[in-house]
């Protein structure tokens, strides 16, 4: 083979070489991936657009994209696309767990806007596309990002129709329109056509989780704690411990709030459901949405939880739950000799312990029912400003150990904002558990100036406290369920809340019940909300 012959068979390797293996850049773009190959014979940059990786769960769609519609077809379509009537507003629920119906993943899980169900990705071989194919459903939201797109064409629709839908699953709040909800109230109409105040919307009660029902509804109406929970930048970068479970207590909770207050709902009813499943993960299964509980156990567990959560497990940190509803006290302590002998030596001193509380006990009178001529059974009453004579610091209140007798006296040294009162109901035993029925009388409003010391009141410009929410129970000890009456402030409304339903009540009905939690609010902090 001559020389000549040889460089030219060479050069036409070099040129198929080149085509099998060409230059491959890839050019910015925002909203559409490109891959430009430059043909070397032509000289010539071809532009081919491909589905974006992001979104994709399986590893073996990478190797089955092609090349897709052009960019200015794929913007056309994103703004008209045909399938938006498909939508069923009606049936969208996003209170449920965000996990994929066939994997159970949480992990880039899309929600189809025309059943309601929930898959995961969106690309090729995926449980979303598979849906889209098979069911003939074609609009997908992405729970995380709050994209929408159309499958299986996979482009992503830009319409203003669907920001109604974005707002029920991730509602919003200005700071305007946060602190406007102390003195404003607002009758919104859901998509079923009922209405509801903002704010008062029933929860729905999965099985038996109307103990927990109560707690959250509360706090959701108390307003340093609502709030704080609407501005979702108060919370969102939490830093916990490595291997800490408590993050999603957080996170569930804001979203129950800003849920509870959305003006936008579709429905006049809630679901607490990822609130609970995170209930039941961070508290080790100690509290359970399938079975009674006492609200009072649960109170504590949860705003300590949050507490602890939002100071990234640093207790001594102030945070939003121990500066609404932390007070102080002291408690002066005195153990009790023997019958028989004297109360000498050092142990017999009377001992004082700086402690705080979040929440008052009070004990009822154990007194059984009284009877009546003609055997008619009555229910014993008594005034709550007895049962709060426990922290004047003059009662003794007798504690028992199992090797000591200890008389207590409790002295409080500074008021909180926000004062819980939890009446004792319940006394359990090896055998049962027992509930006292006496009705507590007690006022909507009244001072706390009488149970402390007068140097203490001298600190405070008001002790007066208004009733915000009052927890009952009714029933039985282990069959009983559990309601809140709960006061609006800015419509000066009183409501009963039992699960689902919501009425509203007149105040002079409140006192009837058998009050076992009470939220009294700081009438200065009442009047300055007003303002």
């Amino acid at each position: 083979m001559t020389t000549a012959k040889r460089q030219k068979l060479d050069t036409e390797d070099d040129e198929v070489r080149s085509e099998e293996k060409p230059t491959i850049k890839v050019e910015p773009d925002d909203s559409v991936p490109v891959i430009v190959k430059t043909d070397p014979i032509k000289s010539e940059d071809i532009k081919i657009e491909y589905n974006s990786d992001d979104d994709y769960v399986d590893e073996d769609d990478d190797d089955d994209r092609k090349p897709l519609i052009s960019a200015q077809e794929r913007e056309w379509k994103s703004k008209h696309c045909p399938y938006l009537d498909t939508i069923q507003r009606s049936i969208l629920d996003f209170d449920f767990e965000k996990v994929c119906s066939i994997s159970l993943s949480n992990l880039n899980v899309y929600a189809c806007l025309v059943c309601g169900k929930y898959f995961q990705g969106r690309g090729k071989n995926t449980h979303a596309y598979t849906h889209s194919v098979h069911e003939d459903h074609h609009v997908f939201l992405n729970l995380h990002t709050l994209k929408s797109y159309c499958l299986p064409d996979n482009y992503e629709i830009i319409d203003a129709t669907l920001e109604d839908i974005k707002y029920v699953l991730n509602p919003i709040f200005t700071k305007d329109e946060i602190k406007s909800l102390r003195h404003t109230h607002k009758i919104c109409r859901a998509l079923d056509g009922t209405s509801y105040y903002q704010g008062i919307q029933g929860l729905n009660n999965i099985k038996a989780n109307d103990y927990m029902n109560v707690i959250l509804m509360s706090l959701c109406h108390v307003t340093p704690v609502r709030e704080f929970f609407l501005d979702v930048g108060n919370y969102s970068k939490i830093k916990l411990p490595p291997g800490s479970i408590m993050y999603p207590l957080v996170q569930r909770f804001g979203d129950l709030v800003r849920k509870l207050w959305n003006p936008r709902n579709f429905r006049s009813h809630i679901s607490p459901h990822e609130m609970l499943q995170a209930v039941v993960i961070c508290s080790k299964k100690k509290f359970q949405f399938t079975k009674q509980g006492d609200p009072i156990p649960y109170l504590s567990w949860l705003l300590n939880s949050l507490h602890y959560t939002l100071t990234g497990a640093k207790i001594k940190r102030s945070s939003v739950i121990f500066d609404t509803f932390q007070g102080e006290m002291t408690v002066h302590s005195r153990k009790v000799p023997p019958p028989g002998e004297a109360a000498l030596g050092e142990q017999y001193k009377t001992t004082s312990t700086s402690t705080s509380f979040l929440y008052l006990t009070l004990d009822l009178p154990s007194s059984p029912l009284f009877t009546e001529d003609g055997d008619h059974n009555i229910i014993p009453q008594v005034p709550i400003y007895k049962l709060l004579e426990k922290y004047n610091n003059v009662m003794e209140v007798e504690h028992k150990t199992y090797d000591a007798t200890y008389l207590k006296k409790y002295e409080i040294t500074k008021l909180p904002r926000y004062l819980i009162l939890a009446i004792k109901r319940f006394t359990e035993n090896r055998f049962f558990i027992e509930k006292n029925p006496t009705i507590v009388n007690f006022p909507i409003s009244f001072d706390m100036a009488e149970f402390i010391e007068t140097t203490v009141s001298d600190k405070y410009t008001n002790t007066e406290y208004n009733l915000l929410s009052n927890i009952c129970h009714d029933g039985t000890p282990t069959a009983g369920t559990y309601s809140t009456h709960l006061h609006l402030s800015s419509a000066n409304q009183w409501f009963d809340v039992q699960d689902l339903h919501v009425t509203k009540l007149q105040p002079q009905m409140i006192t009837l019940s058998e009050s076992y939690i009470q939220i009294y609010e700081r009438a200065d902090l009442a009047e300055d909300s007003k303002g």
